[in-house]
């Protein structure tokens, strides 16, 4: 990764690339790689796979306080810190300081962000499944938000080649709402967790438990990447992956890009306004805000791709005004910044589980088990109280040392409860759909501007009837599939929070057949700037109930792609 900066900067490209995350390093790599020279640009800073990992290879005992935030950390970062997900020292240094990038909610939203080379490809949580048409349908055949422009036959190919490149491992199901993939070996289940697998399959008609399908090579298969190497059971994965097993555009679809030599990548340039011309009706490059010095570069190109995330790529695009689109480019519709959308957690059932004493697990694996949806899919699945339908994630493990406090025990007692492992415990939460509404949404406050004199981001989105209806399912559907798999002491637990916490933003400029409802058209472009394309989860139109990133990653090859043709037919 060091050779970046080799292609020295120009003026004109034939592509720009906005954002290096998920997204962005798809883009990068796909356009390079169809022989456009094409500059990447990076609002944070420089980061080099492996060499800027630092806690990856620290044990707890390594780490400032144990890990533990600090007050000064929880100042810097008070409104994620609300989410217990970013404020500790082994991977506090993805996160962005709050005060320094602040944000509004006139309802609570918890916006967590990671400015660097490679964005939250570090850092996120590597679930990787297909959408099927049922979710590709959705909207179509139950009324809510705008029908899809695309279907499964239309996306699959392009699983294909993201899951090929990347590694995901799996489970064939056959199952129509998970529909199968390209896949790596398994990672197994322990004993805890084929019990519950076992009972499920016997108490339930139509519930499969597999495991979770993660970005995680775990074969000796050689993928392209930097060195990249099969996984090593640390579960460290949010440090940074030194052995490059789990797929970040770092590791992978950046240094592709980079051997093309093809792409140019400045970081520290903040994207704020793509340019327009109104006698070509076609986007002529971006005006950038260097981070560090405050001053304004203008970088030219026939294609631009906003992979910056769905209120990054958003907000660059209602700062772009002008004569033609006054509320921002494309705006038209008026749904630039609605319709937010993300995955609602927090809600579910653990236990306790008598037996399997004798038995134990090596490593620690990166995943549990997935239980696919089984709501609202016709027949006896179907719920009045809500439509749509979520899945479950959990796994099962045994206790630790903790356990032996209970009474203070002393002497030989202790010693032999502290050697031993406690007995073991199984947990299961829900992800669920969260459904677009036009009135959950974000804009943009010019009365209170950023360091860099831009407009301060305000979000007013909320979840619905139909997402709390759906927790209560969600919940009872928890504890009723634990009890009858035996465990003891099940509890049930719901803690919602608010809309972000899933870190799934999507839908703020969607795609849609019809250009006064909708943003993008069915190649992520938009509608009224053929040459302006958004491929992270700004153009989603709804959210199904599993993890997107395996779909930003497949939607914004097909579209790099269909850039790079129209291109070479001078159609854009």
């Amino acid at each position: 990764m060091s050779k970046f900066y080799y292609n020295e900067e120009q003026e004109s490209y034939d592509a720009i690339v906005v954002g290096t995350g998920i997204s962005g390093g798809w883009a990068a790599k796909e356009l390079c790689e169809n022989g456009l020279k094409t500059l990447v640009l990076e609002r944070g800073r420089m980061v080099k796979h492996r060499d800027d990992y630092e806690t990856a290879n620290l044990d707890p005992w390594d780490l400032p306080n144990g890990g533990k935030p600090t007050q000064e950390m929880i100042a810097k970062q008070e409104k994620q810190n609300r989410t217990g997900y970013t404020t500790n020292s082994a991977n506090n240094m993805w996160f962005v300081n709050d005060l320094e990038h602040p944000y509004n909610e006139t309802k609570r939203f918890d916006w967590m962000r990671g400015y660097h080379v490679g964005g939250r490809s570090l850092q996120w949580g590597r679930h990787s499944y297909r959408w099927s048409d049922i979710d590709f349908k959705a909207n179509l055949n139950d009324g809510h938000g705008v029908d899809w422009p695309v279907r499964y036959k239309d996306i699959a190919p392009w699983y294909d080649k993201v899951e090929s490149y990347i590694g995901v491992t799996g489970e064939k199901l056959g199952l129509e709402q998970l529909p199968d993939g390209q896949f790596e070996p398994m990672m197994e289940l322990n004993c805890a967790e084929n019990h519950f697998k076992e009972k499920v399959a016997e108490e339930f008609d139509g519930r499969v438990v597999t495991a979770g399908r993660v970005a995680h090579i775990n074969s000796d298969k050689q993928f392209d990447g930097d060195g990249r190497s099969r996984c090593q059971y640390r579960n460290r994965c949010i440090r940074g992956c030194p052995f490059g097993a789990y797929f970040s555009s770092l590791s992978s679809t950046l240094p592709a890009a980079e051997a093309t030599g093809n792409m140019t990548l400045r970081v520290d340039s903040i994207v704020h306004e793509i340019m327009y011309d109104p006698k070509t009706k076609k986007a002529t490059g971006v005006k950038v805000i260097d981070r560090l010095t405050k001053e304004i570069f203008v970088f030219k190109a026939k294609v631009v791709f906003l992979c910056a995330s769905a209120i990054a790529s958003t907000s660059i695009l209602m700062q772009s005004k002008s004569e033609r689109f006054p509320n921002g480019m494309g705006n038209d519709s008026d749904q630039l910044g609605r319709n937010i959308m993300d995955h609602q957690l927090g809600v579910g059932a653990s236990g306790k589980l008598d037996g399997y004493e004798d038995k134990y697990f090596k490593g620690r694996k990166p995943n549990g088990i997935y239980l696919p949806r089984f709501r609202n899919l016709g027949g006896d699945t179907n719920r009045k109280e809500y439509t749509r339908g979520f899945g479950y994630q959990g796994g099962g493990s045994r206790g630790n040392w903790e356990d032996s406090i209970a009474e203070l025990s002393h002497g030989k007692d202790l010693k032999d409860a502290i050697l031993k492992p406690g007995g073991w415990t199984f947990g299961m939460m829900g992800f669920g759909e969260v459904l677009p509404y036009q009135e959950n949404r974000f804009t943009l406050d010019y009365d209170k501007l950023d360091s860099w004199g831009l407009p301060t981001v305000t979000f007013d989105a909320e979840f619905k009837e139909n997402e709390w209806k759906m927790r209560e399912d969600m919940k009872a559907s928890a504890v009723e599939m634990l009890t009858k798999a035996g465990l003891k002491d099940v509890e049930a637990y719901d803690n919602p929070g608010a809309l972000g916490l899933g870190i799934h933003e999507m839908g703020t400029a969607r795609m849609g057949r019809d250009k006064k409802t909708s943003v993008l058209d069915k190649n992520n472009a938009l509608h009224d700037v053929s040459n302006v394309y958004v491929t992270d989860g700004s153009f989603m139109t709804s959210a199904s109930c599993v993890n997107p990133s395996l779909t930003y990653m497949a939607f914004t090859a097909r579209a790099a792609n269909h850039a790079a043709k129209e291109l070479k037919k001078e159609n854009i």
